[in-house]
């Protein structure tokens, strides 16, 4: 009796049977450096503007390490759907591949930090998934993210992630990966997939102007996408339409220029992208071929919002006084667009690692049309970036990566600090490496 009585009570209190625990936990140690002879007018040295290359340093150009750490709980209850749990927790924010730092496009895939602070822990994902039928998938979720509803991701680059942009399939816009309460659905039938979702990142919030479902403060990201992927290949498209409080539905500081991201926030912004891939089916010199294009422009702005939609000509980083000072220039259309090719050799130069590299245009700002007349609607907003990098596998569940990569325009039209009458021959450049190691229990 008393041998049952303590079986009964561990078996009441067991971790549940149907749930299985993964983690994976990175550690990053790398610095920048930077170059260029522009000025930065946000930073004054004695009162005469400092160049950007000392500015940066000044902000981001220390040696760092950081960690992330990310814990699935996975439960299915009928074999065939899926309960996700996410938690995470990193000490990313101040660190200059956080985004946050000096120059955005630095920003690694893996740089996480919770709102509350360095080494908190929070729920990054809850969402239940499961079967419709022979060819339907329904999610649902109150902490979903626009691409755990997609049938297909895009691309086969990279299999170990560095910078940030190049996680995108080339269209930051179509698949902007807005995380809220959300719900979508995906149909598969042989080698065809299509999928569509929606997801509000304030959806547990009121206040209309400031929250809920589809209104104007929702910060709604509405996705579709089609696919057709056989065996070792495949192909994608993709739309999207933003609106309400697009700096959570927009591209970020890690996706595009400066430029670029103040104009995808200001509105209602409709995206495509069109991504494909291949990957050879067997291991050799031949790597396997990712790429993909995204164009995004904005969409009659005052259908969703009778506020007025300003642009900051001069540079959206000035401080608020400084803005006070400046011309306000009111901005009625745009179009951005970004673009990538990612290369990976499988087991290169030794079974089990893999190199990769990725060359491509953060989203950058191909058109602009003010509604001053007086104004010029010329932009130079062009930047490439490139990285390079060497996977390890030390075993089955530890991974070093040593990586390089260099941003040649990271400011894009605002380089030298202001948009228009301004020197567009002034340079400025970062160079960044780093070294990765990932393990997964």
């Amino acid at each position: 009796d008393g041998l049952e009585a303590r079986v009964g009570e561990l078996e009441a209190t067991q971790f549940s049977t149907t749930t299985k625990l993964k983690g994976v936990a990175t550690f990053v140690i790398g610095a920048n450096s930077f170059g260029g002879d522009a000025k930065d007018i946000t930073a004054p040295f004695n009162g005469t503007p400092q160049k950007r290359a000392d500015a940066a340093a000044a902000m981001s150009g220390a040696t760092s390490f950081n960690y992330d750490l990310r814990l699935f709980l996975d439960t299915s209850f009928t074999g065939k759907d899926l309960f996700r749990t996410r938690l995470r927790s990193g000490n990313f924010a101040n660190s200059a591949f956080s985004g946050n730092g000096y120059v955005g496009l630095d920003s690694l895939e893996v740089a996480f930090e919770e709102d509350s602070g360095p080494n908190s822990v929070g729920v990054d994902r809850l969402f239940y998934q499961f079967p419709v039928g022979s060819s339907f998938t329904a999610t649902v979720g109150g902490r979903v993210r626009q691409d755990d509803m997609l049938a297909v991701w895009p691309s086969a680059y990279p299999t170990d992630t560095v910078l940030d942009f190049f996680t995108y399939a080339g269209a930051p816009g179509a698949y902007n990966l807005t995380l809220g309460s959300g719900a979508g659905f995906s149909w598969e039938s042989n080698d065809f997939s299509v999928s569509a979702n929606y997801v509000s990142a304030n959806g547990n919030l009121s206040d209309p102007n400031a929250g809920g479902i589809a209104t104007s403060g929702a910060a709604s990201s509405g996705t579709v996408q089609v696919a057709y992927t056989p065996e070792n290949w495949g192909v994608a498209a993709a739309y999207n339409f933003s609106f309400g409080h697009n700096e959570n539905t927009g591209i970020y500081a890690g996706n595009g220029t400066p430029l670029a991201n103040a104009l995808s926030n200001l509105g209602a912004v409709q995206s495509a992208g069109l991504s494909a891939w291949w990957t050879p089916e067997e291991s050799s010199w031949i790597p396997s071929i990712s790429a993909g294009w995204g164009i995004s422009n904005s969409f009659d702005w005052n259908s969703f919002s009778d506020k007025n939609r300003w642009s900051y000509l001069q540079s959206p980083f000035l401080t608020p006084s400084q803005n006070a000072s400046q011309a306000l220039v009111k901005v009625d259309s745009y179009t951005s667009q970004s673009w990538y090719l990612g290369l990976q050799w499988a087991d290169a130069f030794m079974k089990g690692n893999t190199l990769g590299m990725a060359v491509g245009q953060p989203t950058f700002v191909t058109s602009i049309d003010y509604e001053s007349s007086s104004e010029s609607d010329f932009v130079a907003d062009g930047n490439y970036a490139w990285e390079f990098w060497y996977a390890f596998q030390v075993t089955d569940n530890i991974t070093v990566t040593p990586a390089i990569y260099y941003l040649s325009r990271p400011f894009g039209d605002l380089t030298n600090g202001t948009g228009v009458a301004a020197n567009r021959n002034d340079t400025f450049n970062n160079f960044g490496g780093l070294l990765k190691t990932t393990f997964m229990f």
